[in-house]
């Protein structure tokens, strides 16, 4: 081996090395409380990993990898305000035994991607990590609560952006959504880090502001029938609603049954579940509330 096939190699070692460190770095989140805190159902989530990947699920398309994810918590309970971990100190977080439709749909998007970068076995620090990477903005997580994406539209728009989904809504007719973007900081009793530092509920107010002058779209109810046969396993469909409130109401992702039929899966306040509900049009047509949808597509 001459001195230039030498220098080549050590080169192309350098450069593996670095990349791994990369990825290894990629991995890990940023974990500001103990994973006593942070994570619950650690049995449910080796039961599911586990699953996967003596299935083989990390070569199914993405869609249909987050199918399979979203099947195995079927049934699981509804529980409301699980991000609401500490009264300072903000981390990401997982709770397996409780879904609210927000940490549903991330949680099946989360572990569907952790899957791409094989493991002999996946820790919670591996979900924990793709879970700071799709809820902060940026993907990033100080241990500020004002880092957390608290309203759809803005995920929807920042995790576009990162290019870890891709908006369709605009694929479709299309029509503004109605929004008022102040439920936080007007409840802020029900948050337990509003509740405790009553200096982030003016800032909590700037970034309501700054969401409710976004011009957000969305696809009206009427033209949701015409639209299902396009929707996919693992689309995630934000709800919008009428008059004032937040900019979706509700969140959860299509699951196509045996005949092809889009269906919405969420968490549920009316089953107090986990549950997969009639079709998507069929959903909104329940309540009169609900005024269209929004539609990313995990990527």
């Amino acid at each position: 081996m001459n001195k230039n096939q030498k220098t080549i190699k050590r080169s192309a070692a350098l450069i593996i090395a670095l990349l791994y460190t990369i990825c290894s770095i990629s991995s890990q989140a940023r974990e500001m409380l103990p994973q006593s805190t942070t994570f619950i159902g650690k049995q449910k989530f080796n039961q599911i990993t586990k699953k996967a990947i003596s299935n083989n699920w990390q070569k199914l398309p993405m869609g249909d990898r987050m199918a399979k994810i979203a099947l195995e918590l079927n049934g699981t309970p509804y529980k409301a305000y699980t991000l609401e971990i500490h009264n300072k100190i903000e981390s990401p977080s997982v709770n397996l035994q409780g879904l609210d439709c927000w940490t549903f749909f991330e949680v099946v998007m989360g572990i569907s991607k952790m899957l791409e970068t094989p493991q002999k076995k996946y820790t919670p620090t591996h979900l924990l990590a793709q879970i700071e990477h799709t809820r902060y903005r940026g993907g990033t997580c100080n241990g500020n609560y004002l880092d957390r994406i608290h309203y759809l539209a803005e995920w929807f728009t920042d995790n576009h952006k990162r290019k870890n989904i891709k908006d369709i809504t605009k694929k479709f007719p299309t029509a503004t959504m109605p929004n008022q973007c102040n439920e936080m900081s007007l409840l802020w009793k029900h948050y337990r880090y509003l509740k405790h530092n009553p200096e982030l509920r003016p800032l909590m107010a700037k970034s309501e502001r700054k969401m409710t002058a976004m011009k957000v779209k969305m696809i009206p109810k009427s033209k949701v029938p015409s639209i299902e046969k396009h929707l996919k396993n693992g689309d995630i469909i934000g709800i919008a609603r009428h008059g004032n409130g937040s900019y979706c109401s509700h969140v959860g992702i299509i699951i196509k049954d045996d005949k092809g039929r889009a269906r919405f899966m969420h968490a549920s306040t009316t089953y107090k579940k986990v549950v997969i509900d009639s079709t998507i049009s069929g959903y909104l047509n329940k309540f009169k509330k609900h005024a269209g949808i929004l539609v990313a597509r995990p990527k």
